[in-house]
């Protein structure tokens, strides 16, 4: 492709001019209209041309390297893993880079038909990097059609999808300042970056918020969710999810402890039932994230579910699922919208998957919960200045979806020395159910709490998917523990007395302590809350040199690096996903290895070597006749790239 030379000071739009006839390609049955395949995050394609038989016989149709890679080394910086969904509509692709870039392509072959550049890059180098944009947003109101990207550089913009212009119709000239309309600009705004996309219903785009803390100091911003105008650009409403004085709540931020809290941001993925005009903000935790003496109380609306009105920015109902969090238990997940028959009854429902472990399940209009969900007495805090809420929210159904606390009978115990090591070992840790406390590190000559799940376990980024013919919900878990401690910092570091210290990957002989499974995917049936199947997820440490006598059956990978990667795309048959072929084949390994499973049952179909790393959720679209998968992949070695699977032939 010919490319148009860089131009530094205005943001630009490089073009490529594709013969007449490329966008009067026709044949699309299936698109992709949103980061969760629509706004329900159901991530279902109805789709059946790629099946049982024929899986393996996949082939990479088309790759697509970033725009990224070819912008100015001394312009951009360091990025991440690769984690973009593209979307498909009507005959076009579009996609963005990790910097921001939005680029559409033909769905057939990849070729460039625009790339737009944002150049968030020129507002100075993030906080911490590596920088990573996960997706896009589409919006249209029958005639007007446009992509919304929220930019690590605090841009809203809004492109027109057949020029890749911005509309100047929008903001300044396309864009709106994010670093405005927040509320408290005496904290720190650089803390705050944008990675997940916002989500456009009716006329409102609603943008969420990246916040790091850190610094180890109590200065980070609140993660306030505003919504602008589609139209203008214009603000709305702006949802304080820490609420200010003499707003509902506010009580329970004690000691005013709600003017200098911090994050408390919706970093993931939102959802919206676009009938109702309803957007569900999966809120996370404030700082800091395991100590919390500067902000006693309950805490609202950090870690809890909260429904708000499209236009309006009215809070419609909210469902809090740890109350002053230790754990940094934050909802991490997309909501899943489906309409589920419980007892006879029909239900418009909500299901929220955690890294809990629970999945809390609400009727959406109302927020009542599907099956009660109860409020049980959890252990007290020991350390100094703390004070952990004395219950917690625990649902009756669904039953968990992966390990929750631990106990002696949950260590690891293959063989005699194996279980004997794992016992000592085991004595140097707090042992609990879930939600007991970190403690002081050497408190009781003890390390750390061995909280399970850990922070990067549970349900994380990728979310769960939904079958919306079956009203089964499918839930890719890990368990990844992590001892726990509180720590004094170093003198003048920061202005807490205790900071997080963490012990993971903990186990004898270099196994996990735990026993398997470690990683899963469960199968739930949202009509009656029962699980269908549950499978682990990956070999495991089968191999390690004393298990590999014992011809182990897979336990699950343990997941030791990435947590927010990956994802399950349900199709007409199939449930896909992939694995590390690091963890699976060899340590040295590079690729990936595309799976599909009987979507039923669980039992395994079929693999697909990848010679890339994969790292974004599979989204599937049929494009003039043909079924596509599609996934990102590398990023951290200049290498980022969209692949794209299809069948033999034309």
């Amino acid at each position: 492709m010919k490319r148009l030379p860089f131009v530094f000071l205005l943001p630009v739009l490089l073009m490529c001019c594709s013969p007449e006839g490329e966008k009067e390609l026709s044949g699309i049955s299936s698109e992709w209209r949103h980061h969760g395949g629509n706004h329900a995050s159901d991530k279902y394609a109805p789709l059946d041309q790629i099946g049982a038989g024929n899986f393996a016989d996949l082939e990479i149709a088309w790759r697509w390297q970033s725009a990224d890679l070819n912008l100015p080394e001394d312009l951009i910086y360091p990025t991440g893993d690769y984690r973009a969904v593209p979307l498909v509509i009507g005959d076009t692709m579009y996609v963005n880079t990790n910097h921001g870039q939005v680029a559409a392509l033909n769905p057939a072959t990849g070729q460039e038909l625009w790339v737009f550049d944002p150049q968030s890059y020129l507002a100075g180098p993030p906080l911490f990097s590596p920088i990573q944009t996960r997706g896009i947003e589409y919006w249209t109101d029958g005639e007007v059609e446009r992509i919304f990207l929220a930019t690590i550089g605090k841009q809203l913009v809004s492109i027109d999808i057949e020029t890749g212009q911005p509309d100047v119709n929008f903001g300044n000239n396309g864009f709106v300042d994010l670093k405005q309309n927040f509320g408290k600009l005496e904290f720190e705004m650089n803390n705050i970056s944008h990675g997940a996309p916002p989500i456009a219903v009716g006329t409102t785009v609603i943008v969420g918020s990246k916040i790091y803390d850190y610094a180890m100091l109590n200065r980070s911003p609140p993660g306030h969710v505003r919504a602008y105008d589609a139209y203008t650009g214009e603000l709305k409403w702006r949802f304080n999810t820490i609420p200010q004085e003499g707003q509902p709540y506010n009580e329970t931020w004690e000691d005013d402890s709600w003017r200098t809290a911090g994050n408390t941001n919706v970093w993931t993925y939102m959802s919206a039932d676009d009938e109702a005009g309803i957007v569900y903000l999966p809120v996370s935790t404030p700082t800091n994230d395991y100590w919390g003496g500067m902000r006693l109380g309950e805490n609202l609306f950090a870690e809890s579910l909260v429904a708000l009105d499209v236009d309006t920015g009215e809070r419609l109902w909210h469902f809090q699922t740890v109350h002053h969090g230790l754990w940094d238990y934050d909802i991490a997940s997309a909501p899943n919208l489906v309409d589920i028959v419980v007892d006879g009854k029909p239900i418009r429902a909500v299901a929220q998957v955690s890294k809990t472990a629970f999945t809390y399940v609400f009727d959406r209009i109302t927020g009542e919960p599907v099956w009660p969900i109860e409020e049980r007495p959890v252990a007290p805090s020991t350390v100094p200045g703390e004070r952990a809420h004395p219950t917690q929210p625990f649902p009756t159904k669904p039953a968990p979806f992966d390990r929750q606390g631990i106990s002696e009978n949950d260590l690891i115990d293959f063989t005699p020395e194996i279980a004997e090591a794992a016992l000592e070992l085991a004595k140097e840790f707090v042992l609990g159910p879930i939600f007991t406390p970190p403690i002081v590190r050497g408190s009781n000559e003890k390390r750390s709490t061995f909280v399970v799940p850990g922070a990067g376990g549970g349900a994380n980024f990728p979310s769960a998917t939904v079958d919306p013919e079956t009203n089964i919900l499918y839930i890719p878990s890990a368990t990844r523990p992590h001892g726990m401690s509180l720590v004094e910092p170093p003198e003048g570091s920061s202005d807490w007395p205790y900071v997080i210290q963490m012990d993971r990957q903990v186990g004898p002989f270099g196994l996990p302590l735990l026993k398997p499974p470690y990683r899963r995917i469960t199968a739930i049936d949202l009509d009656t809350g029962e699980h269908v199947w549950q499978i682990p997820f990956g070999k495991g440490p089968a191999n390690h040199p004393m298990l590999e006598h014992l011809n182990l059956p897979p336990m699950g990978s343990v997941y030791k690096d990435v947590v927010a990667e990956g994802g399950i795309l349900i199709t007409k048959t199939l449930l896909i996903s992939y694995l590390a072929q690091k963890d699976e084949i060899d340590p040295d390994a590079h690729g990936s290895i595309l799976v599909a499973h009987n979507k039923l049952t669980g039992e395994l179909i079929g693999e697909l070597m990848v010679d890339q790393r994969l790292h974004g959720p599979p989204m599937s679209y049929m494009y003039d006749g043909k079924q596509y998968i599609a996934v990102a992949g590398g990023g951290r070695d200049d290498d980022d790239e969209l692949l794209v699977f299809g069948l033999p032939g034309e």
